[in-house]
């Protein structure tokens, strides 16, 4: 409305003693450290790292989207146990956790998700068919063996390398990445899996 600058300028001079009207102030200038707050920011890389970390074994492991799972606390620090109880509801509806149980040693069939400052595990041994779980782990693996043995070849290959597009080559290398990628994830999966028997 047209009349609010004029009401705004007069609160401003009610409101204290100032030597210019508003209208000819300058902009308040401000930092962006002026806002940051190390700690918070901390706390919530944690949180965010906790997360992940539960989620990645939820992935890895195939657990069902909707089953919400019993997360076993082994240790934690203190900084860790203030920001786990800060967070609780959102590390729980995101991380899909039922409940956190502190534990003096872990029981069978738990796989450890490791975050800075604590030792947490998720009870998978009843959740999931380990034997199945590791053969599609296996087949999964011997694919992607495949697949690198043959984007290897093509690369030691000098005929591949001088006659085919740089486009390519470039394409190819970068597949053998994401394909090494990948079976690094897998065998992560795999090794976590042998915690489980």
């Amino acid at each position: 409305h047209p009349i609010m600058p004029f009401i705004t300028e007069e609160l401003w001079g009610l409101t204290a003693r100032r030597e210019k009207m508003l209208a000819l102030t300058d902009w308040p200038a401000y930092k962006p450290s002026d806002f940051l707050d190390k700690s918070a920011d901390r706390e919530m890389n944690w949180v965010i790292s906790l997360i992940e970390e539960i989620r990645s074994v939820r992935a890895q492991m195939h657990v069902p989207v909707g089953l919400k799972l019993e997360l076993l606390q082994l240790d934690l620090d203190d900084a860790g146990t203030a920001a786990f109880a800060r967070n609780a509801a959102l590390i729980q509806r995101l991380a899909r956790i039922e409940k956190l149980t502190e534990v003096s040693s872990l029981p069978k069939g738990c796989i450890t998700v490791a975050v800075e400052g604590g030792t947490f595990a998720l009870p998978l041994a009843d959740v999931i068919d380990v034997a199945e779980e590791q053969a599609r782990l296996e087949k999964t693996l011997a694919k992607l063996a495949k697949d690198l043995g043959g984007l290897r070849g093509r690369l030691k290959n000098p005929k591949f390398v001088e006659s085919a597009p740089e486009e390519v080559v470039i394409e190819t290398r970068e597949l053998v990445t994401q394909k090494e990628d990948e079976e690094t994830r897998v065998k992560a999966a795999v090794a976590r899996l042998a915690e489980l028997a």
